[in-house]
């Protein structure tokens, strides 16, 4: 009977330590909780090589590249727990940098006007606090970039072993003149304690001003929502139509790009069907953006599943998505946009390499 009470101190006392070490944990992430404004300035960084900008007048073509680049570390070695798989730590530090020069040789490879990129990470746990921006920068041609968080945590304490600090967000190159650059926040579908653990995501604004002309071209830069029920993936899409509803009113040159972890709904996904179980994205009703283009590659799967890893999997029987694209105002004609294929070998996401031109107003506006 002393043994039987012993041990019923011992879990009782286990479950104490356990109970007050989750308080203090969830008590410390809600005192540190990222808590961005609606609306923020993000700085404007240019680096010193930089002579001249690119100029850029209606009338011209450029090519945009949208590429969530999974932080360097969701190569073909990885799988995801988020995603079905096993692992959270993914790639030792020596994988991470070889990933990152093989995604800064595609980019080069292609000289984009306008570069976007989602899952950026700053100083991160699962990335070995490298700062990729920076170490994209030392390898990419020079520009002018504007950079805005969308998470940002001390220490995200689940699963086990846990994910530890994240501090990421999204990006935004270029080698014309970013005039100014602002961080919009979008609706976070989760309440507490999920929401302090949890990303809170944004839309990256940036303008770019066209020579003869007071218009501007305007390049929204996002990454919505993933594993929501559906809801906030619903409110922030409808913000985001309106803040490209409110720019292409002003007779701005609007081009929205980036992973919508949704599918429009005027793209052919036949050759990609959920299979039982898996992760399923949204769809965004293409008569929800009437007045604009949307535009996602039908035939090359823009990302696929983390649930195994893909480096010797049957490739027929893998699980693949488009869910990254862009959203044109109707004075941008799109003359091309595709996914290319680099076959997942250092991310989880495929670059979208749109080429464009922003009409004058004798040009065809066929799309």
């Amino acid at each position: 009977m002393k043994i039987f009470i012993k041990i019923l101190k011992g879990m009782g006392i286990a479950l104490a330590l356990i109970l007050f070490t989750a308080v203090l944990v969830f008590g410390y992430l809600t005192l540190t909780e990222y808590r961005p404004a609606d609306t923020e300035s993000v700085p404007i960084t240019t680096d010193t090589s930089v002579s001249s900008f690119r100029a850029i007048a209606p009338g011209d073509s450029i090519s945009i590249m949208s590429w969530n680049i999974g932080y360097g570390a969701l190569g073909d070695n990885a799988d995801f727990f988020m995603d079905g798989g096993k692992s959270v730590n993914t790639a030792d530090e020596q994988r991470v940098r070889e990933n990152l020069t093989n995604i800064a040789d595609a980019i080069d490879r292609v000289r984009p006007t306008v570069l976007m990129m989602q899952e950026v990470d700053i100083s991160s746990s699962r990335s070995h606090r490298i700062n990729e921006q920076s170490f994209l920068d030392n390898l990419l041609a020079p520009s002018s970039q504007a950079f805005a968080l969308n998470f940002k945590v001390d220490f995200v304490p689940y699963p086990i072993p846990p994910i530890g600090k994240v501090e990421s967000g999204i990006l935004t190159f270029t080698d014309a003149e970013i005039t100014s650059a602002e961080r919009l926040s979008l609706p976070c579908p989760y309440r507490w304690p999920v929401r302090v653990g949890n990303l809170k995501r944004c839309l990256l604004i940036t303008r770019i001003p066209l020579e003869g002309t007071d218009k501007e071209l305007v390049m929204v830069n996002l990454h919505l929502e993933a594993y929501d029920n559906g809801e906030g993936k619903i409110a922030q899409t409808k913000m985001l139509r309106s803040v490209l509803e409110q720019e292409a009113a002003k007779g701005n040159y609007v081009i929205a790009g980036g992973d919508f972890n949704q599918t429009f709904s005027n793209v052919d996904i036949s050759n990609f069907p959920v299979q039982e179980g898996m992760w399923a994205p949204g769809i965004i009703d293409r008569e929800d953006f009437s007045d604009f283009v949307l535009l996602m590659d039908d035939g090359t799967p823009s990302c696929r599943s983390l649930d195994r890893v893909y480096a010797g999997a049957n490739r027929d029987a893998f699980q693949y998505y488009c869910i990254d694209g862009f959203i044109l105002s109707g004075n941008v004609r799109a003359d091309s946009c595709g996914v290319q294929d680099l076959d997942f070998v250092s991310t989880d996401h495929n670059p979208v390499i749109l080429r464009a031109t922003l009409l004058r107003p004798e040009l065809p506006k066929d799309n």
